[in-house]
């Protein structure tokens, strides 16, 4: 039977692991952390042009999601607070609380101006423009 668990190696690694930072994220999701649970996925797309990264939520607002792109590291996370204590319901079981996630993506060309993102239907998409290439040769004419 199939399962929705990605494969992990034995040492909890990704195959696909490409960068330290995949490597750390693995390993806090090997451990068990509870907060690592509660991560989110997330897809990467080279577009040729650009990175197109998605992040899948539930249940989350805009308004609680951070994205910052520092030095060529994207970083998308989430602080989701309880708004109020239900004092007058009776919960046999209640899931959902307060949480906090976060998630990281190495992108080595990405570059800081033209960015953007929106979020609709418990989907961000990020869109990180690429460092347009500069010619390496010059070439130089003589007097």
């Amino acid at each position: 039977m199939a399962s929705l668990i990605p494969y992990r190696s034995v040492l909890g690694l990704r195959p696909s692991a490409n960068t330290l930072f995949d490597v750390f994220d693995d390993m806090l999701d090997f451990t068990g952390n509870p907060a690592a649970s509660k991560a989110f996925p997330i897809d990467v797309e080279d577009k040729g042009e650009a990175y197109e990264v998605k992040a899948y939520f539930t249940g989350v607002n805009k308004n609680d999601i951070d994205v910052e792109l520092n030095e060529g590291r994207l970083s998308i996370s989430v602080n989701v607070e309880e708004e109020k204590e239900e004092k007058d319901k009776n919960y046999l079981q209640k899931e959902f609380s307060a949480y906090s996630a976060s998630r990281g993506v190495y992108l080595k060309d990405a570059s800081s101006e033209g960015l953007s993102a929106q979020y609709a239907d418990g989907v961000l998409t990020v869109s990180v423009p690429k460092i347009a290439e500069k010619a390496n040769v010059t070439k130089i004419n003589i007097d």
